[in-house]
């Protein structure tokens, strides 16, 4: 009844036309069902104004109440409504959490009511919704956007309406758009589970400044992907979090792991409210078979742009096959002998042939998809005509250059053979690369296996030194180097004795969480005379009990982890490690569980991963290997809710495979550590 329903009562309705009341009764007129106005200090029912909800539910059904009063009064206004019969509310004004101690206690409120009577509230502190045939908004042109097949979910009201008229220019409509405001009741996940049985929507961008319940999001996010794409625009790049113990802490930022659960549900991700319209229009009307490298086909009729276009697609990591012999051969007999014809195809100035070029290009075998880029030249050509001709054997994205009606003329007439279009190369390049990303991330869902139930392998009652975390990865099936905990300085002179070496010596004490900062770490010790002066050292440090252990081969130090994410939970995360790691940031995260399979996949998204393939003659990685160390530290999260976080840094990738370096156990009570350097 919230986004359909057959009355409605505005709640505060006013006769002056500058107030909030006024607006959102002038919005609502057009609405073809019972519309009833409430003003309790100045009712007038001759006019249509009654001086409460119950009144007005006398004179036709009220399922919806908008509400537009002060923030003291709204609580007390859901309620009324409530027991009138209306089965939801639209909460506009603000003052509410957002505005401190006392906003805080009026939405208490509001929540206290919604949990008493069971009504739905969408708000507070929103600018409302748009549905066909009915615009419950107060913002001036809301109702100008058109009826359409995307659906806008976002978490604030002015990002809402901005995306829908971003939208409308585009050439789109809605079917849906919704500003969540400070989400009492109704959240992003409960309208993109609306969204799932929706017939008039067939792609939803999805926008997010925080999030409250992260499994459940991902859940919904997932069901809603399955049929319909999902594009989501996370707000928080730059976020800063407060001190983490470990590196895997401090890198999950809300930010990042809010990304990567969503593209894990199958959504695509864009970095600005511009690439999110232009990949959710392109998902509006095209969407690739699941697949896991796609093929484009670049076809420009201006190099220069065509470059940019290239330039964008390889930082996407779109595959852009070369044409075979029998396509080149087809284009050169359309084509002037200067222009280059193995892709990107540049056709110079277009001419008539351009559809005989697009027809070429898409029967190649190798291409799944045409990106397209041309000038609006309509005395050289006539796009639409070409693209008509062209037919439709592979989906076709154009950007169109060019202003004036002309060229919203062409856009609008391919917008409506079903092609998305956009006006330059940074838009086309975006188009592309959602196609790409939502036909992966189909592919991946459909190929991975499904994580396996995780084991309990015993964990101890904590504290873990390191010693202790690294006995607790030799359980779990991780490499670790020969070691020995020593209470003492003669401990310390068997141990050298007895491993390999040379050695490393580090304090051992599971109160301290970084031992490097303190002077803990003693590398290279080879001798009995080297092992006293870091002794000594390490007593200066405040050591009383030590670790003794042989030094690892060389090779690329990597990080892996899991921590216990407040909103999504068990949360696991790869990446280059070492003592830079949170310098360079260069992480993948995942929510656990998962398979090793996916866990595999992560260095993939590492701009760093070419030193793991062998980087000048270093060691490669055996990806599977890796995701066998992610997936059992995902698994020991899930399996041991007293365990907050447990990370291996750095884990070596050497000659002889990965090895653990450091190991840090952190409990979810006590937050205790061991090890960590």
């Amino acid at each position: 009844m919230l986004f359909a329903p057959r009355g409605i009562a505005v709640i505060g309705a006013s006769r002056d036309p500058g107030k909030l009341g006024a607006a959102l009764a002038r919005s609502v007129a057009g609405f073809s069902g019972h519309v009833a106005l409430v003003n309790a200090r100045r009712p007038e029912p001759s006019a249509g104004i009654y001086g409460s909800v119950a009144e007005a539910a006398e004179h036709g059904p009220v399922d919806l109440a908008l509400v537009c009063l002060p923030a003291r009064a709204c609580a007390d206004a859901v309620a009324e409504a409530a027991k009138a019969g209306a089965r939801a509310a639209v909460v506009y004004g603000g003052g509410f959490a957002e505005a401190g101690p006392e906003g805080e206690r009026y939405q208490r409120e509001l929540a206290d009511v919604v949990a008493r009577t069971g009504i739905r509230l969408l708000g507070p502190n929103t600018s409302g919704f748009l549905a066909p045939g009915l615009t419950a908004s107060f913002v001036p042109g809301a109702a100008d956007v058109p009826a359409g097949r995307i659906a806008v979910v976002a978490a604030s009201g002015g990002v809402n309406h901005a995306l829908a008229f971003l939208l409308t220019e585009a050439g789109h409509g809605v079917s849906l758009a919704v500003g969540l405001g400070n989400g009492v009741d109704v959240t992003a996940a409960d309208v993109l589970e609306h969204l799932t049985t929706d017939p008039h929507t067939s792609a939803v961008a999805l926008h997010l400044e925080s999030v409250a319940d992260g499994r459940r999001l991902t859940d919904a996010v997932a069901r809603l992907a399955a049929t319909r794409p999902v594009v989501a625009l996370v707000v928080g790049r730059h976020d800063v979090g407060a001190f983490a113990a470990s590196h895997t802490g401090a890198l999950a930022t809300s930010w990042r792991t809010t990304r990567a659960a969503l593209a894990q549900a199958g959504a695509v991700l864009v970095d600005d409210e511009r690439e999110l319209v232009d990949a959710v229009g392109a998902l509006s009307l095209v969407r690739l078979p699941a697949s896991a490298d796609p093929g484009v086909g670049v076809v420009t009729a201006q190099a220069g742009p065509g470059l940019l276009l290239l330039d964008q697609l390889r930082g996407r990591r779109a595959a852009v096959p070369e044409l075979a012999e029998d396509t080149r051969r087809a284009l050169a007999a359309v084509l002037p002998p200067l222009t280059y014809q193995a892709n990107p195809v540049d056709t110079g100035r277009p001419g008539p042939g351009f559809a005989a070029v697009l027809q070429a290009v898409a029967a190649d075998a190798a291409v799944d998809l045409i990106a397209g880029y041309a000038l609006h030249e309509p005395g050289a050509f006539d796009l639409v005509e070409a693209v008509a001709a062209a037919g439709d054997s592979v989906p076709l994205l154009l950007a169109v250059g060019g202003t004036g009606d002309g060229v919203r003329r062409v856009r609008r007439a391919l917008l409506d053979r079903g092609v998305p279009v956009t006006g330059d190369p940074h838009g086309l390049a975006a188009m592309t690369g959602a196609l790409l990303a939502d036909a992966r991330a189909r592919s991946r869902t459909t190929a991975e296996a499904a994580p396996v139930a995780p084991t309990r392998p015993d964990v101890g009652p904590g504290p873990w030194d390191e010693d202790q975390a690294k006995t607790l990865l030799d359980r779990l099936g991780v490499s670790t180097m020969p070691r020995r905990a020593c209470a003492d300085r003669t401990e310390a002179h068997r141990a050298l004795a007895e491993l390999p070496g040379p050695v490393a010596v580090k304090l051992l004490d599971a109160a301290v969480l970084h031992k490097t900062e303190i002077g803990g770490v003693r590398l290279g010790v080879r001798t009995p005379q080297e092992l006293d002066t870091a002794l000594d050292a390490l007593e200066a440090a405040g050591a009383r009990r030590f670790l003794v252990e042989s030094m690892a081969p060389a090779g690329v130090d990597l990080v892996v982890g899991a921590r216990r994410d407040p909103v999504f939970g068990p949360v696991v995360l790869a990446g280059l490690g070492g003592t830079t790691a949170e310098a360079l940031a260069d992480v993948a995260l995942r929510l656990a569980p998962l398979s090793r399979e996916e866990a595999a996949g992560m260095p993939a998204e590492l701009a760093g991963r070419a030193l793991l393939d062998g980087w000048r003659g270093g060691p490669a990685l055996d990806h599977l290997a890796l995701g066998e160390v992610v997936e059992a530290l995902g698994d020991l999260l899930v399996a041991h809710p007293e365990l907050a976080e447990i990370e291996i840094n750095p884990l070596r990738l050497t000659a002889q495979g990965l090895v653990a370096l450091d190991a840090v156990c952190i409990a979810a009570s006590s937050h205790c550590t061991g090890g960590g350097d």
